[in-house]
């Protein structure tokens, strides 16, 4: 009975196995970058277990995987993302329950998972299971593991190697505008930024002396015009002197 059991629990485990962590095939993009990239969620990879089961992601450096062991829990010091990948080789993060995982996926909803998105806590220590930053570009390898309070119950396929983008370094970003160089675009910009400031120098000075010529000009008063009034002496006939 007991080699029975064995065997039934080990092909359930077994086909929790068949499902591989892939990466998103959303068009949205931004699917890799240099420090978090993007998952499918295990919906449906998990319908061996009971509903309250926790799932984890374990997020891996290649080497560590022949040897991980599952019955390391998350939030020791071996799955500490502070300590990845240098003093850990694989960190637990993104846990919930499998009820936030339904099956089938309902139409129109979002089903990804970033891995890398949280900064604030990076440097933590108390925030052991920190879905922080990546450090470098890989490669790395992922799956899914259920457990049951500590005990691991299921667990998915590792993940093919997924590699980050890599930042270029500024010696190596070709000339932009057309073939020009990077001195070339400063200073036209330098001569645009002098050239503005003489031309708003010279509109200043337009108008100071426009003002200038205003206020300094004088409008003479017209002279009054004084008009004399004679007066005619009006000549009478005077009569004749008689003889």
């Amino acid at each position: 009975m007991l080699p029975l059991l064995l065997l039934l629990l080990a092909t359930a485990h077994s086909l929790d196995k068949q499902y591989v962590p892939t990466l998103a095939t959303s068009p949205l993009g931004g699917l890799k970058t240099t420090s978090t990239f993007v998952l499918e969620q295990p919906r449906c990879a998990f319908t061996k277990v009971q509903s309250d089961a926790v799932i984890w992601l374990v997020v891996a450096i290649p080497k560590a995987v022949a040897n991980f062991s599952n019955s390391v829990g998350p939030g020791t010091p071996e799955r500490a993302f502070q300590g990845f990948p240098t003093s850990t080789q694989a960190y637990m993060t993104l846990n919930t329950t499998l009820r936030n995982y339904p099956c089938p996926k309902p139409p129109g909803e979002t089903t990804v998972l970033r891995v890398g998105s949280e900064t604030s806590c990076a440097t933590d220590k108390m925030r052991p299971t920190c879905n922080g930053p990546l450090l470098s570009p890989g490669p790395y390898r992922v799956k899914f593991l259920a457990l049951n309070g500590s005990k691991p119950v299921a667990e998915t396929a590792w993940s093919k190697p997924i590699t980050l983008k890599t930042a270029l370094p500024s010696s190596s970003i070709p000339a932009t505008g057309g073939g020009r160089s990077t001195g070339m675009i400063a200073l036209t910009s330098i001569l645009s930024i002098l050239f503005a400031v003489l031309l708003a120098g010279l509109v200043a000075m337009l108008f100071f002396w426009g003002s200038h010529a205003r206020g300094s000009s004088t409008f003479s008063k017209p002279e009054a015009v004084t008009v004399r009034r004679y007066n005619t002496h009006h000549v009478y006939n005077q009569p004749a002197a008689r003889l």
